[in-house]
C-alpha cells in the first residue's frame, strides 16, 4: 500500500510543515508560549520521537512538558529527530515495510478500549506519524490564530505548489 519513496515524501513534508509552524512559534512574544501551545507541541513531537524509538528498538521516554519553559528548550530537544528519521528511512530495506510492528504502548490502548488490537505494519506506523503530526499541527495553528499570529499554510498541496522545498527552521536563513 505504501512505498518507501511515498513515505519519505510524507516525512519530508512533515518536517517542512513543522519548521514553518516553528517559524511562527518563535516569533511570538514569550508570554504567548502558554501551556496549551507548549503541551500541543510537546505531544506532537513526542509521538514522532516515540515512533522513531520504537522503529529503532530504543526505549521510549516521555518528556515532562514543564521541562520546556521556552520554545528554545523544546526546539533543542526535538532538533535531532528529523535527521535521525531521515537516516532511518534512507537505510530501511523496503521489504521491511510490510512487517508487523509491535507498538510498545499498544497495551495502554487495549486497556483503555477494552479490546485486543491488531498489529500495524511498519509502513502503517510511518504513515501514522505523518497523519498524527498533521492533526496536531492543525491544533497548534488554531492556537496560534487565537494568540493573534498568522498560522502558516502547511497543507501538503501547498508544499507541492511551492516546489517541495526543504525545511527551513527558524535559525536558518
Amino acid at each position: 500500500m505504501f512505498s518507501l519513496e511515498s513515505l519519505q515524501v510524507l516525512i519530508a513534508h512533515m518536517e517542512w510543515a513543522d519548521a514553518e509552524v516553528w517559524r511562527v512559534v518563535e516569533e511570538l512574544p514569550r508570554s504567548d508560549f502558554d501551556s496549551r501551545l507548549r503541551d500541543s507541541l510537546v505531544h506532537l513531537h513526542f509521538v514522532q520521537q516515540a515512533f522513531l524509538n520504537a522503529w529503532t528498538g530504543r526505549p521510549v521516554e516521555q518528556p515532562r512538558p514543564a521541562d520546556f519553559v521556552t520554545p528554545a528548550d523544546l526546539r533543542r530537544w526535538l532538533a535531532p529527530y528529523y535527521s535521525s528519521a531521515l537516516q532511518f528511512l534512507t537505510g530501511l530495506d523496503p521489504a521491511r515495510l510490510s512487517e508487523p510492528m509491535v507498538v510498545p504502548w499498544v497495551g495502554y490502548f487495549e486497556g483503555r478500549l477494552g479490546r485486543r488490537l491488531e498489529s500495524p505494519s511498519l509502513a502503517e506506523t510511518i504513515f501514522q506519524v505523518a497523519s498524527h503530526s498533521t492533526y496536531h499541527r492543525g491544533q497548534v495553528n488554531s492556537r496560534l490564530r487565537e494568540l493573534g499570529a498568522v498560522p502558516p499554510l502547511v497543507d501538503f498541496i501547498a508544499w507541492v505548489w511551492f516546489g517541495k522545498p526543504s525545511a527551513r527552521w527558524p535559525d536558518q536563513p
